[in-house]
């Protein structure tokens, strides 16, 4: 029961609607006595389910912040299956390997079932009532300034939640850090179009200029623009879509182009403004002040700095200005620079010249519900939470969905930083490098158990608010839900407002209840619209377009291609495979037993070399290479991969963990330890393809295990499909 002095406005924000866009029925300060609910928790399994007879639920994935809706296949109780709903815009039935892997990550038997407490160097069980009354104690006595959270991106009313107790601590540092992050392109996209994740949409385009965004891959909604792919590649107006993929290091996306233009690491943006150039000459319209801007950068320049040919430069340009409308995409192999926001301005500047703004790059929706929108992590809180701690600002810190001494580099020092802080709390499925240097561990529900909802950044028709419920009764019956744990914590700080909701079960369909007006009728029965949500998974709201604008930016500042360092030959391109990403999904079986698609290595990591840089060095496949920095060395497996600029080596992200459980721990080598600590100069993140590094033999071999099939291509000795060796393929040749 709500206090009648409770005002209702008040008691939306609780709920996660405070704040809202819309109008909301009845938000007048009456009495909230009407809006009393009688709710049950979700803790029995249903009665009807007959043995070895599936039932079907409908859910979220919480393996990336795609927000891809899911129904998991049951039987007998146990989930069994999970494929995408088809009634998702986002992902429309379909579902990544990824996301297959979280009934893994479900199953998982290294997760953590029980609150643990530091004791010297080990973990003792304890009650949730000791966790909570521990916090409470830490808690007292500390300023809000002194209390931080770090976590990786949070969204729907677990975000709310979270708002709240943070508000009722009187803190503000809410820290937001994902490893692998396109803030960069957010910061340029808000200076082009007015908005940080416009629309994209690949399937109205006729040609597709792809500066290293891996749409097929890990870039920001593959399962969505997989499937717009599919439509692109059927074609508009009778013309067959053409993808052309630029980057230094080739991609899933860069092996399924049409041309694959492979330049120089760095000078991305270079290029972009080089093909600005060549559509002048090639009499397509430009401003005045556009075309002083790219007058430099003619052909001839374009093609040195780059290693681009000037006739594929002019081709690249006709192909463009002939086949409109287009789309330019702008991916991490042009953002991970120091002068990252410069080649994303260049990059946007293209698409801006060619047109497309409005046309195959369109306004976005707002989340009319500010409280439970998105907040989108970065590079750049964890320099500034670094920072705290090394100043021993920090007191008391959270973390939750982020993993930062695993991916923090080395020289930032967050391990020992993090060691300064006088209590550390960490909210954790498994124990990773970061819950092991915790106070305190409180173990998680997997998003196959749990309630919530989840707004995704990427919003391709409207607003999609993805319900979260569990497939099936929990595992470990001390695991909790990051709601549950969040509304306990708040009952701590503000009891009354809170006293309503005896779990957080009760506090979501309450939630969704007394915004029901906004979703369907507000005459319709409570049980019938809060069935139906749990029926269909998601919710689909209404959202005031952003505002999209085209603002031409021609102040941009490219520096010349850096020189070679003689002592650190090679740049390192710090690579983002589909299934491993920033190292969190490594201890799932099925991601690290699939082969990598370009180089179908299995369970380990590798080094990827130019065959020619690696016949200069004497270097054959399977040789252990050391990879040093000026910042560590690691050492990996050598695989010679003609789709890399000779100039650059690669080894995939997700690897080399010291812990987090029996498939993660000792497998590859961990890359994020040897980055240099270089940042973008107008976001300050972390510029991850800044490292130079130089390579040596350590005088082991090793067969590198991997799914090629049998030697000389043969299958079963029918020759099916016939190959090249490496020195023999160009990979840029048009197909």
């Amino acid at each position: 029961m709500i206090d009648n002095n409770f005002d209702r406005r008040d008691f939306l924000k609780v709920l996660g609607w405070g704040g809202a866009a819309v109008a909301l029925s009845g938000c007048g300060n009456t009495s909230v006595e009407d809006g009393k609910e009688t709710v049950v928790s979700y803790v029995e399994a249903a009665e009807y389910v007959a043995p070895g007879i599936s039932v079907y639920f409908n859910s979220t994935c919480a393996q990336c912040d795609a927000g891809c809706s899911i129904s998991g296949r049951v039987r007998e109780g146990r989930v069994l299956k999970l494929e995408g709903n088809p009634d998702s815009v986002i992902n429309r039935g379909k579902m990544c390997g990824l996301g297959q892997a979280g009934v893994q990550h479900h199953y998982n038997p290294d997760r953590v079932r029980e609150p643990l407490l530091r004791s010297g160097d080990r973990g003792e069980a304890i009650t949730w009532d000791k966790a909570y009354a521990l916090i409470a104690e830490k808690l007292n006595g500390v300023s809000g300034d002194q209390i931080d959270f770090l976590t990786g991106t949070v969204s729907g009313h677990t975000k709310a939640l979270l708002g709240n107790y943070l508000e009722s601590l009187g803190s503000k540092n809410h820290f937001v850090y994902e490893a692998v992050s396109p803030a960069v392109q957010r910061a340029a996209n808000m200076k082009s179009y007015g908005m940080e994740m416009p629309r994209f949409n690949i399937n109205k385009a006729k040609v597709v200029l792809s500066f290293g965004a891996d749409f097929l891959g890990a870039w920001v909604s593959p399962v969505h623009f997989s499937q717009q792919y599919a439509e692109f590649r059927k074609g508009v107006d009778g013309q067959r879509g053409v993808l052309v993929q630029v980057e230094s290091k080739m991609t899933l996306t860069g092996a399924n182009a049409d041309r694959w233009l492979v330049v120089r690491p760095g000078t991305e943006g270079i290029l972009a403004m080089g093909v600005i150039n060549a559509l002048g000459v090639a009499g397509l319209s430009l401003s005045a002040d556009v075309a002083a801007a790219v007058k430099p950068y003619d052909k001839e320049r374009v093609s040195k700095d780059t290693g681009v040919s000037t006739e594929s430069l002019v081709k690249l340009a006709a192909l463009l200005k002939d086949r409109t409308p287009s789309l330019v995409l702008l991916g991490s192999a042009a953002e991970g620079y120091a002068h990252g926001s410069q080649n994303a301005a260049a990059i946007n500047l293209l698409n801006q010249v060619l047109g497309n703004v409005g046309k195959t790059l369109e306004a976005s929706a707002a989340v009319p519900f500010p409280q439970i929108a998105p907040t989108i992590g970065n590079t750049a809180a964890l320099r500034m939470v670094n920072n705290r701690l090394a100043d021993g600002q920090i007191k008391v810190l959270f973390t939750y969905g982020t993993n930062p001494v695993f991916t923090a580099p080395s020289e930032m020092k967050f391990k020992e930083n993090l060691g300064k802080a006088n209590f550390r709390v960490a909210f954790a499925h498994y124990l990773d490098e970061t819950a092991l240097q915790a106070d305190l561990v409180l173990p998680l529900d997997s998003a196959l158990e749990d309630w919530g909802t989840l707004v995704a950044e990427y919003q391709p028709e409207g607003v999609q608010i993805s319900v979260q419920q569990p497939l099936m009764e929990k595992l470990h019956p001390e695991t909790r839900g990051m709601g549950e744990i969040l509304l306990s914590l708040v009952k701590q700080r503000q009891p009354e407002s809170y006293k309503a909701f005896d779990d957080y079960y009760a506090y979501l369909r309450t939630a969704m209840l007394k915004n029901k007006s906004e979703f369907a009728n507000s005459a319709m029965d409570d049980d019938v619209f809060w069935n139906g949500v749990l029926s269909a998974g998601i919710i689909n709201v209404g959202g005031n377009l952003n505002k999209l604008s085209s603002k031409l930016s021609t102040n941009i500042q490219l520096p010349a291609p850096a020189e070679q360092d003689a002592k650190y030959p090679f740049t390192l391109i710090p690579s983002v495979t589909a299934n491993l990403r920033d190292g969190r999904h490594a201890n799932q079986p099925w991601l690290q037993e699939s082969p990598d698609p370009l180089t179908t290595i299995v369970w380990d990591s590798w080094v990827e070399i130019h065959p020619k840089k690696a016949a200069e060095l004497g270097i054959v496949e399977g040789d252990i290479i050391a990879i040093e920095s000026k910042n560590g060395t690691i050492n990996a497996q050598a695989y010679l991969f003609p789709g890399i600029h000779p100039d650059a080596v690669s080894i995939p992200l997700g690897r080399g963990h010291e812990a987090m459980g029996r498939y993660a721990k000792g497998y590859g080598v961990n890359p994020f330890q040897i980055l240099d600590r270089v940042f973008d100069g107008e976001t300050g993140e972390l510029a991850m393809h800044e490292t130079k590094v130089k390579l040596s033999k350590v005088g082991k071999r090793v067969i590198v295990v991997k799914d090629e099939g049998f030697a000389g291509g043969a299958q079963h000795g029918k020759k099916i499909a016939m190959t090249k060796s490496s020195d023999q393929v160009d990979l840029s040749e048009e197909v």
